[in-house]
This record gives structure tokens, C-alpha cells and sequence, in this order.
């Protein structure tokens, strides 16, 4: 069982990984960012431990920590313990959850390993807020997709946002960034055997329920919430698939449509 360090100093240097969130939690080309990877509450912090970024620490109060003690037995991770007051000092912010650690970032797969093997992957372009790009991931990982490649204009799924709304699962889904010219990279895909595949609102586009891509190797274009995928990606698709709607009704949001889409290309799992 892990030995839990008591901390009654917001100042302790011991918890300088938390402090001042709002700030600290940037990518290091940012300002005060350290790019740390930062998993708040019981449910993403247990994934976090079982993911295959290092971690360094977690800093919570003793109630949420001994929900933890299962998953810390036999891991050399320090444990600190506070109360709530002291965590929202050293923080900057009450924390309703309880319970934050912290851990370094993993290398990121190359595209050839991330693509080997898999089934159905997404590909973003310009999927900027991180609640939209949260909630892909745990789609995704709902719908059994393998990986998610991430084109131009997308935000940092390690961002603290986007790990807490998908519930840790951006820890679990391989991602990595597309690299190469946008969007002639998507040839690498078609290479692999995927046919890549535009989700678009388009009333031109095929039906999605209609297109059989169930169990094919589907690489499926997202784009970018309101403006869509560019008219280069959408030009460099294989094929064009849209979710039929009601009457008034023009779109859905990026990560609910993509959870239909990937429901129809993995049928659930």
C-alpha cells in the first residue's frame, strides 16, 4: 500500500507540479507551461496510472486517496495528502473532484505503428476546443476505434480539459500528429489499405447508414466545429458520407457526429 505524505503548506516545494494550474497546465512552448499531463478525479487518475505515461505524483485529500490505495500498491509513486483548502491554494482553483496526479508525456506512436493492425482510425482537421476534442476520444473509445491522427488547427488532447472530458480516455486511444504537407499526408493512409472518408453535412454526400463501411478499413475525416472539414480535405477523400437530419436542423456537433460515424464503421466495438 502506498505511504501517504502529509502536505499542510499550499507553498510545499513538494507539490510544485500543481501549482497554479491555470498557468503550469500549458504546453512548454507556452507561457509558465511545463506540459505536464494532469488527470483530475478517482476515474482519470486510476486510468492515468494504468497508462503508459510516467507519473510522477498525485496530490489529494485523504478520502479520494484511499479510494486509490488498490491501484498505488506496489508503485513507487508519491502520494500526497491535504485538505481542500490547502489543494485550492497550491492549485488556484477549488477542486471538486479531490484527487489530481501528475505525469510526464509518453513519446507518441509513428503513423506506420499506429496504423498497423487497426481497423478504423479518425483523422481531425482543426477540432480546436479541447471539450470537443475530449469527447472524440472518449467516443472513440467507446466505439472500439484504434487510433486518431490529428491534422492541422487541432488542440493538445493532453491538455487538462480534454483528458477530464474524455474521462482519461485520450490516455488509452494512441493518437499522433499527421505530419507532412495537409492534406497530401492522407496518401499515407491509402497506402495502408484505408479508404479515407469525409464526414460532411453535404446534402450531395452518400448516406451514412447506406454506405456499408462496416468492417472495412475506414480512415474517417472529421473536421472542425461550424466550418467543417477544408475544401482541400474534402477534395483529397476517397468518398463523402453525411448523417441524414431533420428538417431545420444542418449538423451536430463534431464529437456526436463522429460517434455515429464510428458506431456505423465499428458496429459499437
Amino acid at each position: 500500500m502506498a505511504i501517504l505524505t502529509p502536505v499542510d503548506r499550499p507553498d510545499d516545494p513538494r507539490i510544485d507540479d500543481y501549482r497554479d494550474l491555470t498557468t503550469a497546465d500549458r504546453r512548454p512552448d507556452r507561457p509558465g507551461g511545463r506540459g505536464l499531463v494532469i488527470a483530475e478525479g478517482v476515474v482519470v487518475v486510476r486510468r492515468l496510472l494504468d497508462s503508459p505515461f510516467p507519473v510522477r505524483s498525485l496530490l489529494g485529500v485523504p478520502r479520494r486517496l484511499a479510494e486509490l490505495e488498490p491501484d498505488l500498491d506496489g508503485l513507487d509513486v508519491p502520494a500526497y495528502a491535504a485538505d481542500a483548502g490547502t489543494m485550492a491554494e497550491a492549485v488556484g482553483f477549488h477542486l471538486n473532484r479531490g484527487v489530481l496526479a501528475v505525469a510526464d508525456r509518453a513519446a507518441a506512436p509513428e503513423v506506420p505503428g499506429l496504423l498497423a493492425g487497426a481497423r478504423a482510425v479518425a483523422v481531425c482537421e482543426g477540432v480546436g476546443d479541447h471539450e470537443n476534442l475530449g469527447s472524440l476520444f472518449r467516443n472513440a473509445a467507446a466505439l472500439g476505434v484504434d487510433g486518431i491522427l490529428l491534422g492541422p488547427g487541432c488542440s493538445d488532447p493532453l491538455y487538462r480539459r480534454s483528458v477530464r472530458v474524455s474521462m482519461g480516455h485520450v490516455l488509452r486511444v494512441p493518437f499522433t500528429r499527421l505530419g507532412g504537407a495537409w492534406p497530401a499526408s492522407l496518401e499515407g493512409l491509402r497506402h495502408a489499405g484505408f479508404s479515407v472518408v469525409a464526414l460532411t453535412p453535404t446534402a450531395d454526400a452518400e448516406p451514412l447508414a447506406t454506405a456499408g463501411l462496416a468492417g472495412e478499413r475506414v480512415a474517417l475525416l472529421v473536421g472542425a466545429e461550424g466550418a467543417g472539414l477544408s475544401d482541400e480535405a474534402m477534395a483529397a477523400a476517397d468518398r463523402r458520407v453525411r448523417i441524414p437530419m431533420a428538417t431545420g436542423v444542418d449538423s451536430l456537433n463534431v464529437a456526436t457526429a463522429a460517434a455515429v460515424a464510428f458506431h456505423a464503421v465499428t458496429g459499437g466495438g
